[in-house]
């Protein structure tokens, strides 16, 4: 079983001509419906709306398998929104308003009986619920692996170098971390991905992730690295591929029987073939996100049509 923490809300995306669709969002969110539709139990601790944005959203996530965890906040006086410009290149461009509060009851039962934690974006950065979330991934430690986006918003993220010790405090005690180039970029602007990722792996990550963009996706264990081509695809928006290669990237572990606490030397020692599997995987998921409008991930169903990525020499 996984178990997601984080915001919930519904993206307003504009198309070039300006007209807004409303489609449920959150990058945790987005985390846990991919995870249940490629056949991963889910748990999603989030916050929701007493208003029809909230209904939308415990409708999508029902409906793609996703339970939401007793402890979550369903009655908040209005669902947080995001106002998505997608441009005529498929980039998505957003606006925030969002609100993350204090969890009232107490999250000590949260994650307690899965084999991974994710958590990310917006829920680790905003007060006041940001330290709940902390607090919770630090009490889980010990017995669960932990997985971890920084999914950085900038205009949400207030001083660069306050955001970026907040960010290694998470790295520190998570075992998967998955990060972009842009956020990488953002956080430490003239170091290389790679010398980042490493560092990364010495604050205490055992597999650091970065995906490149159209470049693909580069990882690195204390073991060494590999990397991955992107996979081909006509681009609709790039909303939500980021947390389906997350997604793809949990699931494919999963299937590997690498997750949970006590496989942390097995994930630490995978070799590169199996990881660059796990990687194509990863790829494949954000790549058939890509070809459809917004956060609408594959089902396992869908992805058995395909062919899988291609392996790309190591660096």
């Amino acid at each position: 079983m996984i178990t997601v923490v984080g915001e919930s809300l519904v993206d307003l995306i504009e198309d070039p001509s300006g007209e807004a669709v409303a489609h449920p969002g959150g990058s945790p969110a987005n985390v846990a419906v991919a995870l249940a539709r490629l056949g991963q139990p889910t748990t999603l601790l989030t916050q929701l709306g007493a208003d029809a944005h909230g209904r939308l959203l415990r409708a999508h996530l029902a409906g793609s398998g996703v339970r939401l965890d007793p402890a979550s906040v369903p009655d908040l006086p209005r669902t947080s929104v995001a106002r998505t410009r997608v441009g005529a290149d498929g980039q998505a461009r957003y606006d925030f308003d969002i609100a993350w509060r204090s969890f009232p009851e107490s999250l000590t039962g949260v994650g307690s009986r899965s084999d991974c934690l994710h958590t990310g974006s917006l829920a680790t950065v905003l007060e006041p619920g940001a330290g709940d979330v902390l607090a919770l991934v630090r009490a889980r430690r010990a017995t669960t692996m932990i997985s971890y986006d920084p999914n950085c918003r900038p205009d949400l993220m207030g001083d660069r170098t306050a955001a970026r010790h907040r960010v290694e405090q998470l790295v520190a005690v998570s075992d998967v971390v998955k990060v972009s180039l842009e956020d990488l970029a953002w956080l430490h602007p003239g170091r290389g991905y790679q010398e980042v990722g490493r560092a990364w792996l010495k604050l205490g990550a055992v597999l650091v992730v970065v995906t490149l963009g159209d470049g693909g996706a580069w990882a690195a264990t204390r073991r060494g690295t590999v990397r991955v081509e992107a996979r081909p695809v006509r681009v609709v928006d790039t909303v939500g591929a980021g947390d389906a290669f997350t997604a793809g990237l949990l699931a494919a572990l999963s299937e590997r029987d690498l997750l949970g606490a006590p496989r942390r030397p097995a994930l630490g020692g995978v070799g590169r073939d199996t990881l660059g599997a796990v990687l194509a995987e990863a790829a494949h998921v954000a790549a058939r996100t890509c070809a459809r409008r917004g956060a609408d991930p594959p089902t396992r169903a869908e992805l058995a049509v395909d062919q899988p990525a291609v392996l790309a020499p190591g660096s």
